[in-house]
């Protein structure tokens, strides 16, 4: 049996840069590693600058008309690249849904210590789908099961100025009704 082994598909946002030889164009506008400009040299000029000073002749921008080249070490500008993409990774804010469950049959101090759940998981920036599923004779029982929700998203309302995010209303699926909230932004 042969084993199949699977590519990493390339990242379609993730910018490739031609380094010497890979350079098509037939004029660049050359800086050198220190950032000075240099000016505009053919390719042939440009790379036999860049081995003159022992670095790459690398495409940081060829959009640019004529493109832009730098003379720097490749391995050491894309190992920066790395770093500043990691370092922009870092500072995303991922949010989370967190779930709170709740039951027709709810008692008051069941539903104080849900709120306090909910509370938290609004405090660290996640939003809360607010669930509730009904089994048996509580299907017959949808309009209780909503004011239950309503009623539990308006505790929250008060303290922490809480919305609706998804279609502004109570979902239905079955029998099981779901409302999806998260913090007002200012």
């Amino acid at each position: 049996m042969r084993k199949t082994y699977h590519r990493r598909k390339p990242d379609a946002n993730e910018k490739k840069y031609r380094t010497n030889e890979q350079i098509t164009a037939p004029e660049v506008r050359v800086i050198d590693d220190e950032g000075n400009h240099i000016g505009l040299l053919t390719i042939a000029e440009a790379l036999a600058k860049a081995k003159e000073f022992e670095f790459d002749l690398v495409e940081i921008e060829p959009t640019a008309n004529p493109p832009v080249c730098k003379i720097i070490d490749s391995g050491k500008f894309q190992y920066e690249q790395e770093k500043q993409k990691r370092k922009a990774k870092a500072k995303q804010k991922q949010t989370e849904t967190k779930g709170v469950r709740l039951s027709l049959r709810i008692g008051a101090h069941d539903i104080e210590v849900r709120m306090q759940q909910a509370k938290k998981f609004l405090e660290q920036g996640n939003e809360v789908k607010v669930e509730m599923v009904l089994r048996g004779r509580e299907r017959g029982h949808t309009e209780h099961a909503k004011e239950i929700i309503k009623s539990f998203i308006a505790g929250l309302d008060k303290d922490h100025g809480v919305v609706l995010t998804w279609d502004n209303k109570i979902q239905i699926q079955g029998g099981r009704l779901h409302a999806i909230i998260g913090l007002k932004r200012a």
